[in-house]
């Protein structure tokens, strides 16, 4: 006779344990170990079954392409630009994003735009009560008769929902406050999650019906629920921004359908939330006069070149330890890069400097294409020269004070040379040093042509 034991098992990982813990030892995910009836002693066998007509597998070259498989816009260039171009029929999209981001406000303005366009779109609300989402979608203008709205937090009533609507968009908001009858435990946890997005991935594939669903984030970014979750969706797309400035992202972390390297700017308004086409201007100042200390490179969000100003500001201190504050930059890098303004560039007496670095417009440059307009802010600032509006500087430093080519060099070049940066400086130039003496021979000129044009 068969014997049996009792066993806990993750259901992320399948680790298994003899007794119950409260995080799984292997995958690390917390409250996903559970009770499993465990047989030993029996070997089983799956028995081949024959597949039907329909499904039986064919060459691929056999199989004809499908019309469903085509992008439809969704009406908000921004959004369809991540998603390759448009919704497709039958996908799953999964919205990711922090507390209070605007998640909400960019997929009812998506379901506005596709009822508008006389498709009829079903948002269920599974946070918010139907005279909420109301008094938010008369503030930013989204109503609209196509436009159905619900407030369901049990999955079996939101099929029901898609039942008698027949929509052609369904927003759930979000996974993981929807629970089904089928699984135990409470909305949100693991088992939960899981049967409810396997369940709507199913009847969106079966319908050829879209489903944009809204993911929570833990406290690390990551989102919340199963892995998953993340896996049986077609496409994955986060949604950041920084909740003290009015920009937002939103970025493709996976999609089967288009690019990954795509990124849409928006912009929080208090009448909703607002496409920006051309962020060329969100990261510069808007002094007319040339100021020490300022540098514009042009950075890469995805596949999109954005010109970003770094200003720098230098002040002698008698402190025995001089202050380096940075905003939007990487701390370790602006020390590098003073380190090798000191050693390879001659500036021998920033050690006896406070340095601040910051960013214009809250965004933070990780890449190290932006080490050369770091360089020459600081270098600006240290000899009080102010670089020409027409400058652009795009390179990574090294340690032996060389600067290395970056990565889409002749993509930022040429948005450099579309927004007017007659000059740029990059990799040709070899060092730092170069660098930087042809940044002030630069500044040198342009406050010549100042001087000439006031008298």
């Amino acid at each position: 006779m068969a014997k049996s034991t009792t066993a806990f098992r993750c259901t992320e990982c399948g680790w298994s344990t003899v007794k119950w813990v409260g995080r799984c030892a292997e995958c690390q995910q917390w409250g996903t170990v559970i009770e499993a009836g465990v047989e030993t002693g029996i070997v089983r066998s799956l028995q081949p079954v024959a597949p039907s007509a329909g499904r039986a597998a064919r060459p691929i070259s056999a199989i004809v392409e499908s019309d469903d498989a085509a992008h439809r816009p969704s009406g908000v260039g921004e959004f369809d630009r991540v998603l390759g171009g448009g919704i497709v029929a039958g996908a799953a999209i999964l919205l990711s994003g922090e507390p209070g981001v605007g998640k909400s406000t960019l997929l009812l303005e998506v379901a506005a735009r596709v009822a508008a366009a006389g498709r009829r779109v079903l948002y269920v609300s599974a946070e918010e009560s139907t005279a909420q989402v109301r008094l938010r979608a008369g503030r930013t203008g989204a109503l609209h008769d196509e436009l159905y709205l619900a407030s369901e937090t049990d999955l079996a009533t939101i099929l029901g929902q898609v039942d008698q609507v027949s929509p052609e968009l369904l927003i759930v908001d979000s996974v993981q406050t929807v629970s089904s009858a089928l699984s135990d435990g409470l909305p949100g946890q693991p088992s939960q999650v899981r049967e409810v997005a396997s369940t709507l991935i199913r009847v969106a594939k079966e319908r050829q019906l879209p489903v944009l669903l809204v993911g929570h984030v833990t406290k690390d970014g990551t989102i919340a629920g199963p892995r998953l979750l993340e896996h049986l969706v077609d496409v994955v797309c986060q949604f950041e921004g920084d909740r003290q400035t009015a920009l937002r992202f939103v970025r493709a972390l996976k999609n089967r359908f288009g690019p990954t390297d795509e990124v849409g700017c928006f912009e929080m308004t208090g009448d909703g939330i607002a496409e920006v086409p051309d962020p060329s201007g969100l990261f510069l100042s808007r002094s007319r006069n040339a100021v020490s200390g300022t540098c514009v490179t042009v950075a890469l969000e995805g596949r999109r070149a954005l010109p970003v100003e770094v200003q720098a500001l230098v002040v002698g201190t008698k402190a025995p330890q001089p202050r380096r504050v940075v905003n939007g930059v990487d701390p370790s890098r602006v020390a590098m890069i003073i380190a090798v303004l000191e050693r390879r560039a001659g500036l021998r007496q920033l050690g006896e400097h406070d340095v601040y670095v910051s960013t214009v417009g809250g965004v933070r440059l990780v890449e190290p294409a932006a080490d050369l307009a770091i360089a020459v802010a600081i270098a600006s600032a240290m000899r009080d020269r102010a670089v020409p509006h027409d400058l652009a500087a795009v390179g990574e430093i090294s340690l032996a004070g060389e600067v290395r080519p970056v990565a889409s060099a002749r993509q930022r070049a040429s948005e450099a040379a579309r927004l007017g940066y007659r000059a740029l400086l990059d990799d040709e130039l070899g060092s730092v040093r170069a660098a930087v003496e042809r940044a002030m021979m630069a500044a040198g000129g342009a406050r010549e042509r100042e001087l000439d044009a006031a008298f």
